[in-house]
């Protein structure tokens, strides 16, 4: 068993179910009214499903993770690990990008975190796959 890669699963498993359960929440305190106009209403719904088709790519990297550490499924895995780690290198690369381009407040890169989690979830695959 690899350390590195069982801490990443456990994360991404944890983001998973924070991101779905927690981050839906939150993001349903910003729901337009009944009388706002259609087009915030398709607005927020479409930000709404793009936020979960973020979840399901938690779950999906979750159980791709869960598979490499605890069946002998697929022959080679160091590609696939590879592929997971620069996924999430990308997705926090473009989380951070959005946080430069956006308009600031205090702390925001403290904040906004979440780069930071898709960094560590990147160098604990990659680390992992050595």
């Amino acid at each position: 068993m690899n350390t590195f890669l069982i801490i990443a699963n456990v994360l991404v498993l944890f983001t998973f179910i924070v991101h779905t359960f927690v981050g839906d929440r939150e993001y349903r305190k910003i729901e337009p009214q009944d009388i706002s106009p259609k087009r915030l209403r398709i607005f927020w719904t479409m930000g709404r499903g793009a936020f979960h088709i973020v979840s399901i790519d938690f779950l999906f990297a979750s159980i791709g993770l869960a598979t490499i550490n605890f069946t002998d499924y697929f022959e080679d895995t160091n590609l696939l690990l590879h592929l997971l780690a620069l996924y999430f290198l990308g997705y926090g690369v473009a989380f951070l990008v959005t946080l430069i381009m956006s308009r600031k407040f205090e702390n925001i890169y403290c904040k906004m975190w979440q780069w930071i989690l898709m960094l560590v979830n990147a160098g604990l695959i990659y680390m992992g796959s050595y």
